[in-house]
């Protein structure tokens, strides 16, 4: 192979893997940071393991592990956590994506937190 075409196929290296689909294990670390006006109300920082795939032409996942809790002015916690996203291709230019989550509140007294989001999706 000439050093043109090694230099073209690692120039083009990055396109041909980014339509590649990777299905299996990976970690996920997510900080998701809180505002009322212009107040900080504190930081959850997810640290999960998870595992994604496909079905068809819809894709999935599913992660668990702990949220370390860090709000403004009060001590933090750590607690358990997770997640389940689901997403699908209703035609070539519109899909519809939910996740349903859970957080522990580390508190007896305090019941868990769940939330669930949904959404479509038009790319033109």
């Amino acid at each position: 192979m000439s050093i043109k075409s090694t230099i073209a196929a690692l120039a083009a290296s990055p396109f041909l893997l980014a339509g590649a689909a990777f299905a299996g294990p990976y970690v996920n670390v997510e900080a998701n940071s809180g505002w009322t006006g212009t107040d900080y109300t504190g930081t959850n920082t997810d640290l999960h393991v998870g595992y994604d795939g496909t079905l068809g032409t819809s894709s999935y996942y599913v992660q668990g592990g702990a949220t370390v809790t860090a709000p403004d002015g009060t001590d933090g916690d750590t607690v358990p956590s997770g997640k389940l996203g689901l997403s699908a291709s209703l035609t070539e230019s519109f899909g519809a994506y939910g996740e349903v989550s859970f957080v522990g509140s580390g508190s007896e007294t305090v019941d868990r937190g769940y939330g669930a989001k949904a959404g479509v999706k038009y790319s033109f």
